[in-house]
């Protein structure tokens, strides 16, 4: 039997998975483990399940030991990882694309909605018992119908949030590393363009670039300048890819209309000055966060480690 640790709480389905074959260590509370925990717990860990709570770096492959091959993330993006470190190790790192797409372009379209007809306003409005009536001009948003979404980053999520507002009638350009399919291109009308003619034309920026070295602050005080004073950002990313003070200063001024977050630069604390304002609608990381595909994403990690410790090509490594 091999030894698995499971660095916090997962799907019990996965979970039977792991313990068919092997020795499973999980992290059964509700909060967070502790470093010094996590350190002490992997040591001896042939498979290590990560949840992107949890830095994996070069001191906790080392913890664990020479016998660790296997890291698998429970998320799609893997900025927790450092994986070159795992490489020159000989460990293999693998993560849970595709199984979320679809709910976090939910979560990035709902955003969308929020930000652009001030849903949240209008709650916390209501939920403050504060007098209100219909008026011809109480809390007007703006209309999706002949605006244009720029989406950062044209991959699965991008491109199904695209679909979402294809739908709602919008126009769609985009900027990624490559073109995407000529297909999903002619189905959606998309059309790709560099980052600042994004930033010009859209009526709503969408993020969903990885994050990395590259893509830090890609969004900062020059670019949020770039937009329409009566565009929106939405970003269900990763925080750090918006400088979070630059936003909060354009944001308060009125430099852009408003903007739609689930994802922030040192999560799970909040510029305080977006705490303060209207114009922008706050979510706490949920892009993924449906039964379904926290399952889905749970239980493809356990494959992920299962095919490593049987000697086998995980369905969707990083650096394998």
């Amino acid at each position: 039997m091999s030894r698995v640790v499971v660095t916090g709480r997962i799907p019990e389905t996965a979970l039977e998975n792991l313990r068919a074959n092997h020795d499973v260590i999980a992290w059964e509370s509700e909060g967070s483990i502790s470093r010094e925990e996590l350190l002490r717990r992997v040591a001896g860990a042939d498979a290590i399940v990560s949840l992107l709570t949890e830095r994996v770096d070069a001191e906790l492959l080392d913890a664990a030991g020479p016998q660790l091959k296997v890291v698998s993330n429970v998320a799609v993006g893997y900025d927790n990882i450092d994986v070159p470190a795992c490489t020159e190790r000989g460990i293999i790192a693998t993560n849970t694309p595709g199984v979320l797409t679809e709910a976090t372009a939910d979560i990035a379209f709902g955003l969308i909605l929020m930000a652009t007809r001030r849903l949240g306003e209008g709650e916390r409005l209501i939920r403050a018992g504060q007098p209100w009536k219909w008026g011809m001009f109480f809390l007007l948003g703006s209309s999706l119908q002949g605006k244009t979404l720029g989406i950062v980053g044209m991959g699965g999520i991008g491109i199904a949030t695209a679909r979402r507002a294809k739908a709602f009638g919008m126009e769609i350009v985009y900027q990624s590393r490559s073109e995407i399919d000529p297909a999903i291109a002619d189905e959606l009308g998309a059309r790709r363009v560099e980052l600042d003619e994004l930033l010009a034309v859209s009526d709503v920026v969408s993020l969903h670039c990885p994050y990395g070295p590259n893509t830090h602050h890609l969004i900062g005080a020059e670019q949020l300048a770039a937009m329409k004073d009566t565009a929106y950002l939405v970003n269900t990313a990763r925080g750090p890819i918006i400088d979070e003070a630059a936003l909060a200063l354009a944001l308060r001024e009125n430099q852009i209309a408003g903007a739609g977050l689930d994802v922030f630069e040192q999560e799970p604390k909040v510029h305080p000055w977006l705490l303060e304002l209207e114009n922008v609608a706050l979510v706490p990381h949920l892009g993924s966060a449906t039964v379904e595909t926290r399952t889905a994403m749970a239980v493809l990690a356990a494959t992920n480690t299962l095919a490593v410790l049987g000697g086998e090509q995980p369905p969707t490594p990083i650096n394998g």
